[in-house]
Formats: structure tokens, sequence, C-alpha cells
């Protein structure tokens, strides 16, 4: 039976119902925004996954190309790999689920969000994310919630709830917040540059926007749900754990000071002497979780009661930070930065616009000229692993990356260039992804790239205690990170935020720890910008000689097919002749890209005198291009030619053409007249005896013509020229139709019957 429920939040309606589709599973929903619609299942394995210490969550979104329209591309044409959209959205749910399941469950959980309807204006991720929790709610799976998620934008100074596709164009701010009832559960945003003010206002606006669709899967979950699975977490025992904390007393103290490589030798030497010490009492699993659990409350215990961090820093104090720029020689750009053992080298790479990521998903974007790539190699944690395809957490990394830098990247008005920047991850201990943002305006500006700020980032992290109190913590390490309740990435220019990518171990924060986790980061990060201006302040002022140099001119909207020619002959000709990149656009801009300037000219000069018209009465310095006996063809743009008669090459009586001109002599010649057929015709004669282009303006009715047209009409050739066909506007010889060597007409035509007349029909 279907049960459907519609709320109304923020002026849109959402419609929410259960029982008519994937009744199989564990929970089904179908979130509907507009004409966007996604299908959300949740199943769960009836027994645990026995030996693991985690929770098996997989969340799965699923891009069907049917949803718009649209057939997928490729020989099988169906969908292949998840689009970057697709992990991104994925991740962002599982982020808002995972602290909500309850400790010790080990089933398999698996989410399925499956696309059916996209209408290209409201974006289905934030539906994956209330779908999902709507269906963990009415199933018989344990789960915590309901949790609700809710987009802002902020547009022309005023706030908007679930912004579609074309307010975001106009946003300064895309924010997406999960919450519960009471706290923020995941926040995720893109922003221009935005005050921490305004982005603290829009956080507290979803807030409150989520709990009308909180309340509503309440009522649901009191209509529907299903008793939830009983499951027994593993025992702990606590008498190990005593034990080991007995037995190590303060010889931690040392390992846990200790750098990242020291501190993991330490580690596995304390714990070969539990196994010699206790191997008759207890397992050698016992014994290694036993000692997690003592590392972690060592930790966090000196955090809170003493404010003392395991590698000897204040609460607010950065690791040391150094930078360097230029450091390949071939490569574009680069950026060098290392915060503590991160360490992460950027590479920017230029290229022409037809360097653009094409894109094939349910957004309304096609094309992307900026594009940010992470990779974490395993010896960046000196591990040995497979090296595969590119993972999510990568994706994801890159990503966070892209949207912090995408804000301060000039428009391609401005910059013309597709930019690729790559961030290598050298060194892991926490915070590579800040670090690859922070490495990449370094390469940014070390490329040449007119970037309006630099952009840095820094991650902050949280220890709670069982009282409620709590310690803010900035820049942490990789072993905050694991032991920690909050990974909380802020990253921005001198002006304002430009990402956020906060996600939680615990279940949640109130909106005022946001403020003051916000405000703390705003603080660490005018450092980190100050250290990145120390080494380099500005973007240079010259590209990398090894660099393309792309240039933009602007052509009529109806000469784009002149330059594109017939099939793309026209521009490929252009593109084989000058050795340059060549890309028209549907509003007439054109991109020409080079790394030699003196091509990149010639293709101009060649596109411009395609699409430039001659003027009467304006003098050009032409190329003798072909001789026949009436007279000479010159180029006087490349790609258009007029003629110049024998009587119009000199101002004197003229014998023979080659008398006075060869093939690839320069002159200057006049435009005379062009004529209804686009035909122009040249006069040299009319350049040395001085005329201008007032000579040739249009009479007024009654007045007398120009003494230079009268001139001309009594000194025309003895004989007449033969008729002149039509021109060829591209330069090259004739030979076809409408070309200037056309071949003439049979006499007579339609068939063998000649002189025009067609054989008789039979009787």
């Amino acid at each position: 039976m279907s049960h459907i429920y519609e709320v109304a939040v923020g002026g849109k309606s959402l419609i929410i119902e259960t029982g008519r589709l994937a009744t199989q599973a564990n929970g089904s929903i179908t979130v509907a925004l507009g004409e966007t619609v996604v299908l959300v299942t949740a199943c769960a394995s009836p027994e645990p996954r026995p030996d693991i210490d985690f929770f098996p969550l997989t969340i799965d979104f699923e891009e069907r190309l049917y949803a718009v329209g649209k057939i997928p591309g490729g020989f099988p044409r169906r969908e292949g790999r998840p689009s970057t959209d697709a992990v991104l959205a994925g991740r962002m749910t599982d982020r808002a689920l995972r602290p909500l399941f309850p400790k010790g469950f080990r089933n398999d959980v698996q989410i399925i969000v499956t696309t059916l309807s996209a209408d290209m204006e409201n974006d289905p991720d934030v539906l994956a994310t209330i779908g999902a929790s709507a269906a963990l709610s009415i199933s018989d799976i344990p789960f915590d919630g309901p949790v609700s998620a809710v987009r802002i934008g902020h547009v022309n100074g005023e706030f908007v709830i679930y912004p579609t596709y074309s307010h975001l164009k106009e946003s300064d701010l895309d924010l997406v917040v999960s919450s519960t009832r009471d706290k923020v559960v995941m926040v995720e945003a893109g922003a221009n540059s935005v005050s921490e003010a305004t982005f603290l206002e829009a956080v507290k606006l979803a807030h409150e926007a989520n709990q009308t669709l909180i309340r509503t899967q309440d009522e649901m979950v009191a209509e529907l749900a299903k008793p939830k699975l009983s499951f027994e977490a593993k025992a702990s025992r606590p008498e190990v754990e005593d034990a080991v904390a007995d037995f190590l007393a303060s010889r931690l103290d040392d390992v846990l000071a200790a750098v990242k490589e020291e501190r993991s030798e330490g580690l596995r030497a304390r714990r070969a002497e539990l196994v010699e010490h206790f191997g008759e009492t207890y397992t050698a699993d016992e014994l290694a979780a036993a000692l997690d659990a003592v590392v972690k409350k060592t930790v966090r215990g000196r955090i809170l009661r003493e404010g003392r961090r395991a590698d000897g820093r204040a609460l607010d104090e950065l690791r040391p930070i150094t930078c360097d720029v230029g450091i390949l020689p071939r490569t574009h750009g680069t950026g060098l930065f290392q915060r503590g053992e991160t360490q992460v080298l950027s590479i920017v790479t230029l290229g022409p616009m037809s360097m653009q990521q094409k894109l094939d998903t349910l957004s309304p974007e096609e094309t992307k000229r900026f594009m940010h790539h992470y990779n974490f190699p395993p010896f960046s944690v000196g591990e040995v692993r497979r090296l595969g395809s590119t993972g999510r957490r990568e994706i994801g990394h890159g990503a966070l990356g892209e949207r912090a830098l995408a804000p301060v990247i000039p428009d391609e008005n401005e910059f013309p260039y597709t930019i690729r920047v790559v961030s290598e991850v050298l060194g892991s201990n926490g915070s590579t992804s800040q670090a690859s943002i922070c490495a990449s305006s370094l390469a940014l500006m070390d490329a040449g790239v007119p970037i309006k700020d630099p952009v840095a980032g820094v991650a902050m992290g949280l220890v709670t205690g069982e009282d409620g109190d709590y310690r803010i913590l900035t820049d942490i390490a990789g072993l905050e990170d694991a032991l920690g309740d909050m990974d909380f990435k802020v990253a921005g220019t001198a002006r304002g935020i430009t990402a956020v990518q906060a996600d939680f171990k615990i279940k949640g924060l109130s909106v005022g720890m946001i403020e003051e986790i916000v405000e703390r980061a705003r603080q660490a990060r005018m450092i980190i910008l100050g250290k990145l201006q120390e080494t380099i302040d500005t973007p240079r002022k010259e590209l990398s000689r090894y660099a393309p140099r792309v240039y933009r001119i602007q052509i009529p909207k109806e000469k784009i097919g002149v330059v594109i020619g017939p099939g793309g002959k026209m521009v490929r000709s252009i593109i084989e002749e000058t050795k340059c990149t060549v890309d028209v656009e549907d509003d007439g801009s054109v991109y020409i890209g080079s790394t030699n300037e003196e091509n990149a000219q010639r293709a101009i000069a060649i596109i411009e005198g395609l699409t430039k018209e001659a003027v009467v009465g304006q003098i050009y310095t032409g190329r003798v291009t072909r001789i026949v006996d009436f007279g000479a063809f010159v180029e006087i743009m490349p790609g258009k030619e007029g003629l110049v008669r024998i009587g119009e090459l000199a101002d004197y009586r003229v014998p023979s053409v080659e008398d006075v001109v060869k093939i690839g002599d320069e002159i200057n010649v006049m435009v005379t007249e062009i004529d209804n057929l686009g035909r122009i015709n040249l006069s040299r004669r009319a350049v040395l005896e001085g005329a201008t282009s007032a000579d040739f303006e249009e009479p007024a009715p009654g007045e007398i013509p120009s003494p230079l047209t009268r001139r001309s009409s009594l000194l025309s050739p003895l004989r007449s020229p033969p008729p002149r066909p039509a021109p060829r506007q591209d330069g090259r010889d004739g030979g076809g139709p409408g070309g200037f060597g056309r071949r003439r007409r049979r006499p007579g035509g339609g068939g063998p019957g000649g002189g025009g007349r067609r054989p008789p029909a039979p009787r």
C-alpha cells in the first residue's frame, strides 16, 4: 500500500512516498522535488560480519541517463563507472548517516540511491540523504535518526532554500547541512569568499529548515516503522585494558610524542612486549585492541585535562610550515607545501580551451575548464599497496580542493586557458586535502595564473568528554584525526570562506560549537596565508616558456560558418597551416593557442581576414597570387582576394600584366568596387594617382560623379576584358563552383538533346 507525504520547505514542495516501489528492500522511499525523483533503498545482511572492527556501510549513488532523456555514449550504450558527481553525492550521504548507527553494529548495510528523473533544475544529492534517512527509519535496521538535509543558496543578499541550478549560478554560497532534531551532523559548502557571519547564518537557517522534514519522518515512523533488528555488540574485556594500562604505565609518553614513523615503531615494540608478557593469558588480538584503547584514552585525556597534545603543541598551534615554488624545470607551475610531516607537491598545466573536460551527467553543466586532481600513493604513508584506479577518497579530496580554488580562478575572458592542477601527496600525517589547497595556490601563482587571491585550508579537530566538556584542536595531525571526534575542514581567502567539509564521529555538534570552530579556523587561515605570501605574494607576470599562449579574438556570429568552413574544412586547414589550436565558440569567441608567437599571429591574421569585410576606398597591401591575361588576382587579406584588371595596374597603358607584376609581388591597391556577388575590384592606378576613399562614396541625387570615376571610364582598356566569374572567399585556387577558375558550362544542357532541350518523351 502506498503512503504519500507532502512537505513544504522554504516555498518548495517535497513529496515522500513509500510502499509502491522496491517493496522487498528493508526500507524503500521515493523523494521528489520538482520533477527530480530519486528512489532510495536500504538493505542489511541478517548476520554481522565476523572479525571486523568497523561498520560496513556502503552507499551507492546511481545516475541513470534516462532520467534526463539521454542515451549513454560509448559502444555498450549503458552507464559505466560512477561519475565524480555520483561519488560526491554518495560520500555526502555517508557522512550524514554514519554517525547515527549504533556502536558495535557490524551487519553489512547497503543504501542505493537511483535517480529516476532529473529536471536539470533540482540537484538530487540532498534528496538522497532525506530518502536514506526515511528508508532506514521505517525499516528494521537499527538507526538513531531521523536526519534531514537542505541546500542553502545566497543570491543578491537573500538566502534561498533548495536553490535550483539557475539560482546557484548567481549564488555566492552553495551550502548543504544535514542535521537531527538538535545537532548538525554534516556540513559541506562552496562559496565565493563569503564572510564567516554569512556562513553561520546560513547554517542556522538550514538547521531550522531541516526540522520540518524531521517531523514528517517522525510521523512516518509512528505509522509505518518495523521492529528493529536485535544485535549484540562485541563484548569488551575491561580487565585486559586495565592490565595493559598498568603494565605500560608512563612508557607510552615518549612513544606518543615521537614523529609518526618512530611512534609506529614504538607501538609495534610495545605490542610485542605485551604479547610476550601476557601471551598465556590473553590473545594477541585482545592485547592489540586493549593497547589501541589505552592509547586513545591517554591522548584524549591529556587534551581534555591538560590542554596538551601528543606532539606537544598547544590546542591552537599550527605545525611548522615550509613552502617553495618553481622546483620542476619543464612544468608550467609548481608549488611545494609542507606542514609537519604532511607534504604535497602541486603541478599546474595550462592548455587551450579545447582541452576542457566534457561532462555527461545529470546536471546542466557540459564542460569544465578548471580541474584539480588529488593523488594519494601508498609511499606517502610508507606502505606497499597495489596501484589501481582513482578511489572515492581521492576523488572526494580532489573535488574539495577544486571547490576551494574555483572562486579565485579568472574567467575565460581574462585568462582563456584550460587549467589542470594535480596534487601529489608525498607524505601524509593528517590534513592532506588542505595541504593540497595550499600547494595548489602556490603552483597557480608560480604558473602566472592571475588568481584573485591565494587560498589556504586547515583541518580542525574536536575531543569531547563524558560531561559535555570539549576541546577544539587547530591543524589536526593523523593521530588526532584517528582518535578525535571530528574533521572540520575550512578553506578560504583573506576575505572569507571558499569551501567547508565537516564530518563527525559523534552524533553532531550544536550551532554554537560550529561558530567557535569557524572562528578558530579563520585565525589559523590568516597565519597560513601569510606563509604562502612570504614565498610568492602575487602571480608571476609571465607564463612559463613551455606553456602555450592562448589568444582570444571576437568575430561576428554570422561569420562562424566562414571560419569553420564546410564540414570543418577551413578551420582544419588553418590548424594544419599554422600548427595552432583553434577553438570557435557559439558566441563568436575564437581561441588560438600555440607555443610559437609567430604561428599564433598568422592564425589570427587568417581568421581576421576571413571575417573582415573589404571596404571600398580602402588601400591594402596585397600579394599577387595569380596572373591571367586580363589582370592579376591580389590577396588583400588572408583568405580574401580581388582582381586588378590590366587597365588598373598602372597609370599608363600596360601591354602585358607580367610587365608590371609577377606572382608573389606585394603591391598597394585600392578597393574600387564590391559587386552584388561579393567580387572585389581593385586598382593600383587609383593609388598611384592619389585617389582617396571620398572618391568612391555614392553621389547624392543630382551630384556630379567624382573626377576619378569619370577618368576611370575614359581610360578604360581598348579591348574589354573577358567576363569575371564570382570570387573565392578563402584565398585558395579556384576550380569549383563559385571560384574564379570555375569551368565553363557546356553549351546546351538538360540531356543528350543539347541546346537546352530535353529528348522527346517516348510515345
